[in-house]
């Protein structure tokens, strides 16, 4: 199997995860045979906690969580304004030196 072949995406990783999790394997069981299966290309084990608790949660989804900007589309009542930060294209905080 060549490296590309076996380069899997985050939501291919996910799935994997989710079965697993089913299966009522901990994390730590989950990260270790991934590793043994996928080398480098395996996800860390810090994202492995972090969506085995989402599913052991009940989360159904392997996706990602649309963006909060993905939203503005005006079916919240304009709340999505109040989030949005906007950019001058100055940085913020900068010292200016006396000339």
């Amino acid at each position: 199997m060549s490296a590309e072949s076996s380069n899997l995406s985050n939501i291919e990783h996910r799935a994997v995860i989710k079965y697993f999790v089913k299966k009522e394997k901990t994390p730590k069981e989950i990260f270790e045979d991934m590793v043994s299966v996928l080398h480098e290309s395996a996800p860390s084990y810090t994202m492995v906690k972090k969506w085995a608790r989402l599913f052991q949660q009940g989360r159904e989804s392997c996706e990602d969580d649309p963006s909060p900007r993905a939203s503005c589309d005006g079916s919240d009542g304009g709340k999505c304004s109040k989030n949005r930060k906007i950019s001058t294209g100055r940085p913020r905080n900068k010292i200016m030196a006396d000339s």
